[in-house]
């Protein structure tokens, strides 16, 4: 039977129950109101590792040893010969030079420096050099000459070559200056770096420019491959003009290294014994 007193009794407790929940409501939101946001946990620091933009990581990954050998098996297949090790291109190249000066001209015995063998022959109106590659291995090679003709050789017509690579085996020859009776030519020096195969292939993209062959010889230079570009930071060009870094330190770099990537060091110097320096050879960063 219905009890309405019974049931008072037990609607007692439940209704004191939602009052005092009620009651610690309204106090929370007050304090929350009037008093601040309710204190959080701190962040947890951000996980380690590098840090900057997307552009500047990967400025920086280029630096790793495993991204550097990454490029240089890439090349490697590109190029169609073996893919050296880390060691292999931190091994120290065999390098001629001889600056002894030497006068030249047309029919006489040529002369064998550094590796090559160099003669001048007539071409209709125009005195070149003919020269050959006397070693085993494919040489990145330098002959400074000047003429008794001064200026005019800018004007002989240019035969295109090779101005940075002859292979094994084989010969460039390159325009001189425009014949005359008395033409005759002034070696000053020659310089050759034996490279290995995937280190001609990396010279052969590299413009004369970017190792300072002089002009009047590099304007003949035709690649076999698409060449970098020929900027170099201001800081290398002083010291090149300063002759604090030599035609040896910029082949030994980009025998190594692939132009398109890597740019050269102002610190660098050609290795004079194996594993001298880490390779890929890069400045420190900010």
């Amino acid at each position: 039977m219905y009890d309405p007193d019974h049931m008072a009794v037990v609607d007692s407790p439940y209704k004191l129950g939602v009052l005092g929940g009620g009651v610690v409501l309204i106090g929370l939101i007050t304090i929350v109101r009037f008093c601040g946001n309710v204190g959080l946990p701190a962040k947890p620091p951000p996980p380690a590792g590098p840090t900057g933009t997307q552009q500047e990581l990967m400025a920086h990954a280029v630096d790793l040893p495993g991204v550097y050998l990454d490029y240089v098996r890439t090349d490697a297949a590109a190029a169609s010969v073996a893919a050296p090790s880390l060691k292999d291109m931190q091994r120290k190249f065999a390098y001629h030079a001889d600056d002894s000066t030497r006068l030249i001209a047309p029919g006489q015995p040529p002369i064998d420096v550094a590796g090559l063998r160099i003669h001048l022959e007539v071409s209709g109106d125009t005195v070149v050099m003919k020269v050959d590659n006397q070693l085993p291995t494919d040489l990145a090679y330098e002959i400074t000459t000047t003429s008794n003709l001064g200026p005019t050789c800018n004007s002989a017509r240019v035969l295109p070559f090779d101005a940075m690579v002859i292979r094994k085996g084989g010969s460039e020859t390159r325009t001189e200056c425009v014949y005359r009776a008395d033409s005759q030519l002034r070696i000053t020096k020659v310089e050759t770096i034996e490279l290995s195969p995937l280190s001609s292939y990396y010279i052969e993209h590299v413009p004369p420019s970017l190792v300072q062959v002089d002009p009047r010889i590099a304007r003949g230079h035709h690649a076999s491959g698409q060449m970098c570009s020929e900027v170099v930071a201001q800081s290398v060009r002083a010291g090149i003009e300063r002759h604090e870094i030599s035609w040896r330190d910029l082949v030994d770099f980009y025998a190594r290294h692939r132009c398109q990537t890597y740019q050269f060091p102002q610190s660098y110097r050609a290795l004079t014994s194996d594993g001298e320096r880490a390779i890929p050879a890069v400045d420190a960063r900010q």
